[in-house]
């Protein structure tokens, strides 16, 4: 029994054992929570909860046993989950246990959402039990969930456009397609709120529609006439039904029916002299109505064949315009400006102008003789001929520009140029030599110039047998040189004409010359070099450009040689416009030749499809050269003296224009500034805004003339004669006849006044001679602009022997020092005085002057007489009368000075016959001789008083050995 006891105990305790046990295991976690490995949620932009699918709900296999305390075994719930966990950076959202037994949870977010900033949020998750005991150790975690959640937009933005307002132009009477889009956007995030579904046109009664996509095109054609511009407001819509925010402005301009031309083109361009350049289309634009252009040509001209000869150009002589250029010596002008010095151009018609250049014109019927010895006739040095020619195509006759042809009996040409069928000949035959051989007599250029009725300059550089010739700087070759022999020998002498070749044979002239003329010049011993040529060719005014750095590459632009015309050309419709904005009108002439300079743009564009390529009509305009403040030229110095017989017969002669002035001053109008229209009052006019001003302006001159009024000059006994070497030295020539003498060549108005201020003139039979009167006129720009005309009278003092011998018995040339003043009166006749002009006095007035001053001569030397021998007679009593016996006086000379022993008696006396005689010429005047005079010329300025007062005393003295009482 006790064993079996025993048995049944073991069996008690292994139960309860195992019970232990059991309770034991159940208390052990031994599985992880499970959830689905992928979520998917959906949350609104305004709202934090989240919506996903599958629900969040996490499972756990572990036994719903938990420990205990007691050893008290209890039945509990299914394994519980305590919590969900979120990986990632910066998720805005958290998870949330909803009940612990069923393991069910909530997503949701911490704030309120924007899909404008995220549409998308991706993280992922783990679910969490709860552990073993009641500390919640030991607690599994399940596998990572990803979760996908998508924010839901709301229609909280309206559309707005991208631009503030939208142009467009048309042409009329064309129905578009399209004629531009509007666009809006919205900045909603999702698609349904962020489309723009519709636009709509909101001003009404308009021949416009708009689509879907925000494209506008016209309902109707229309017509410039009816409106040039419509004005529309246009809105528009979002899918979720938004208007937009606010409503654009669309402007549509009409255009006339498109007529492809140059747009912006001004017709009339005003040009001031002085300003630079000028910008001739500062805002063209060439219109091609959208064409598809390949390539465009513009040819422009500046048309100034009417200026001169083709251009504005100095107007200076030929001769002047070469030496300007750096010609050297040597020039003779064979058709100079009409003047008394060069008169074998009178006869011939000119432009009767002075503003261009000085032009002679031939029609057929006329021709001149170069007088003898102005060119020499032996031209076997080297020489150059050169001319400015406007021909027209002429008969088929030979036409002679210049000739050198047998004076008498024969008609041999020496030498000659001549036009003969568009073709330029020059004749040079050669002088008898040794050897009878040919050589090259005439040579020909085929020249389109010869015939084109347009002015060109020719240069022909001779130097034998060669023969180069330059048409407008530019070399042409002959293209037939003919041979002859040398003339024969000939005693006969030679005429050189212009405009025909005189037939010495029949006396009369052959080959006539129709067209126009200038500057013929021949220069021997030296060839004029390409420099010369090309300045002499240059115009003063032209087109130019300043080509855009970018668009330099892509624009061809050339210049014809004098700058009238130029070419552009290109592809790119943009770079050609620029550079046509940048083409300007250039002058740089001080006094550029007002009028009108016509201008043309000739246009040629080439297409894809030459048939339907545009033709683009010529723009016409003209440059107006307003009128140049001109200058006046003024001359001034004294116009009235009188000198003795004597200087008009000495070597020097008489000076004509010892002080003369030379200023050249403009007239303008100017702003008055504020300061100085304050200080005219309140009583002037206050719409006067200009005030006119005179300033002094420097410039040259190239012609001063002076003639004599009157008769001619006898070249027997008078002249006038200037320095050549001064003259030389200022680069001036000079040339003199019957009629007076011209100065000629381009020089300051300061060389001028040093130049003239040597003219003297020289009589050697003064007895008939009373006056001679002058006139000289200065001139610039080839007469284009003239002085006043200054007039010299010049009288000639007539002294008579008695009074001649009474001054010579006065003055003692070894004793006696020469009165110095500005203004001395010799026998009642002013001289020169360098601050006024003087009056000379009338024929009776000198001589009362002079009768007047002898009578006082001979009462002071009364006076002088009586008191001498007075004196003398008291120092004989004095000393006893030693010496009692008669005295001769012929041979004793007594030098005695009143002034000494009466100056204070008679002081007072002379001063009032002086203020007397000053009252009555109206100017400072002393009684002195004409030798006196004289000498008073030949020096400068007045001597003080005190030397004045000493000179008046030695003056007094005199020698009375010849004087018997």
């Amino acid at each position: 029994m006790r064993f079996r006891g025993n048995a049944h105990f073991a069996s008690a305790v292994g139960l309860v054992l195992g019970l232990l046990c059991a309770a034991e295991a159940a208390k052990v976690n031994k599985h992880k929570p499970w959830i689905e490995t992928t979520y998917h949620g959906i949350v609104t932009e305004n709202d934090d909860k989240v919506l996903l699918d599958p629900p969040l709900i996490a499972l756990d296999k572990d036994a719903p046993l938990r420990y205990a305390e007691s050893f008290e075994v209890t039945l509990t719930k299914e394994g519980e989950i305590c919590g969900f966990r979120i990986h990632g950076q910066n998720v805005p959202f958290e998870a949330v246990v909803l009940d612990k037994s069923t393991g069910e949870g909530v997503i949701r977010a911490k704030d309120k959402l924007d899909c404008e900033l995220q549409k998308e949020h991706t993280f992922t998750i783990q679910a969490y039990d709860c552990g073993e005991g009641p500390d919640g150790a030991n607690m599994k975690k399940s596998h990572k969930a990803t979760v996908h959640i998508q924010v839901n937009d709301i229609n909280e933005y309206s559309p707005v456009f991208k631009e503030k307002s939208y142009k467009a132009t048309v042409i009329e009477g064309k129905k578009y397609d399209s004629i531009l889009k509007v666009e809006a956007v919205d900045a909603d995030c999702s698609f349904q709120f962020s489309q723009i579904c519709n636009y709509e046109i909101v001003t009404p009664d308009v021949p416009f529609t708009i689509d879907k996509e925000g494209f506008i095109k016209n309902t109707e054609k229309l017509s410039y006439g009816k409106e040039r511009m419509y004005k529309l407001t246009v809105t528009a819509y979002d899918c979720g039904k938004n208007r937009a925010s606010e409503d654009v402005l669309v402007k549509i301009s009409i255009k006339p029916t498109c007529k492809p031309s140059w747009q912006g083109f001004n017709k009339r361009i005003e040009y001031e002299p002085g300003t630079g350049s000028l910008a001739l289309f500062p805002s063209v634009h060439l219109e091609t109505c959208d064409e598809p252009i390949t390539s465009i040509r513009a040819d422009i001209e500046l048309e100034t064949n009417h200026i001169g000869k083709g251009c504005d150009r100095d107007t200076y002589s030929e001769k002047s315009l070469h030496k300007l250029c750096g010609a050297s010596s040597g020039t003779v002008e064979l058709l100079p400006a009409p003047s008394s010095s060069a008169n074998w151009t009178v006869g011939l018609p000119t432009d009767n102008g002075h503003d261009s250049d000085q032009v002679f014109e031939f029609n057929g019927t006329q021709a001149i003789k170069v007088p003898e010895g102005l060119v020499s006739t032996s031209l076997k040095e080297p020489f150059t001929l050169s001319v400015w020619m406007r021909h027209g195509p002429g008969a088929h006759e030979k036409e002679t520009i210049l000739c050198n042809s047998d004076k008498t009996e024969m008609n041999r040409h020496h030498y000659s140029l001549y036009v003969h069928n568009c073709k330029l000949i020059l004749l040079l035959r050669q002088d008898p030599a040794e050897a009878e051989n040919y050589k090259p007599a005439e040579f020909h250029w085929k020249l389109d110039q010869a015939c084109d009725k347009e002015w060109h300059h020719y240069v022909l550089n001779v130097e034998f047998p060669t023969v180069s010739l330059f048409v407008d700087g530019t070399t042409f070759e002959p293209f037939l040189v003919t041979e002859d022999y040398p003339m024969h020998s000939s005693k006969i002498q030679t005429q050189l004409t212009i405009g025909a070749c005189w037939q010495g044979g029949n006396a009369r002239m052959a080959q006539f010359f129709r067209g126009n003329l200038a500057g013929l010049m021949i220069r021997s011993g030296k060839l004029e070099n390409k420099k010369v040529i090309d300045c002499l060719y240059t115009c003063k005014e032209g087109l130019d450009v300043q080509l855009p750095e970018e668009v330099a590459s892509a624009v061809k632009v050339e210049f014809n040689p004098n700058q009238s015309s130029m070419t552009v050309e290109g592809d790119d419709i943009d770079a050609f416009d620029k550079v046509m904005q940048h083409i300007s009108y250039l002058n740089s002439r001080q006094f550029p030749t007002p009028g009108i300079r016509h201008l043309r743009i000739s246009t040629t564009v080439k297409c894809f499809n030459e048939e339907s390529c545009v033709t683009v009509p010529d723009a016409e305009g003209y440059v107006m050269v307003l009128q140049p403040e001109e200058p006046k030229i003024s001359l001034s110095g004294i116009d009235h003296f009188a000198r003795s017989a004597a200087e008009f017969e000495s070597q020097e002669g008489v000076t004509l224009f010892p002080e003369l002035r030379i200023v050249s001053t403009i007239t303008r109008e100017v702003e008055a500034d504020a300061e100085s229209e304050a200080a005219e009052g309140a009583d002037d006019d206050p719409t006067v805004q200009e005030t006119v001003v005179s300033e002094e302006i420097m410039h040259n001159l190239d012609t001063c003339e002076v003639t004599v009024a009157g008769d001619e000059l006898d070249g027997e006994h008078e002249g006038l004669e200037l320095d050549m070497s001064q003259l030389q030295q200022h680069g001036l020539e000079m040339s003199s006849s019957n009629l007076g003498l011209v100065v000629t060549g381009v020089n300051t108005m300061a060389n001028y006044e040093q130049v003239l201020h040597l003219i003297r003139y020289k009589n050697w039979h003064t007895e008939a001679l009373f006056d001679r009167k002058f006139k000289l006129v200065c001139s610039e720009l080839n007469g284009r602009y003239i002085s006043n005309d200054f007039k010299v009278e010049v009288n000639v003092i007539h002294t008579t022997n008695p009074v001649e011998h009474a001054n010579n018995a006065m003055v003692q040339p070894n004793f006696i020092n020469p009165v110095h003043h500005a203004s001395v009166d010799l026998s009642g006749h002013n001289l020169v005085n360098a601050h006024q002009a003087s009056v000379v006095p009338s024929a009776a007035t000198v001589v009362i002057v002079v009768c007047v001053s002898f009578l006082v001569f001979m009462i002071i030397l009364g006076v002088f007489r009586i008191r001498a021998a007075h004196q003398r007679t008291m120092t004989d009593q004095e000393s006893g009368k030693e010496n009692e016996m008669d005295w001769d006086d012929s041979a004793l000379t007594i030098t005695v000075n009143p002034m000494e022993t009466y100056e204070d008696q008679h002081s007072s006396e002379e001063e009032e016959e002086e203020e007397e005689e000053e009252s009555e010429d109206g100017e400072e005047e002393d009684d002195i001789t004409s030798a006196e005079s004289e000498s008073s010329e030949d020096e400068e300025g007045a001597e003080p008083e005190d030397q004045q007062a000493a000179s008046r005393q030695q003056q007094l003295e005199w020698d009375d050995s010849t004087l018997t009482y």
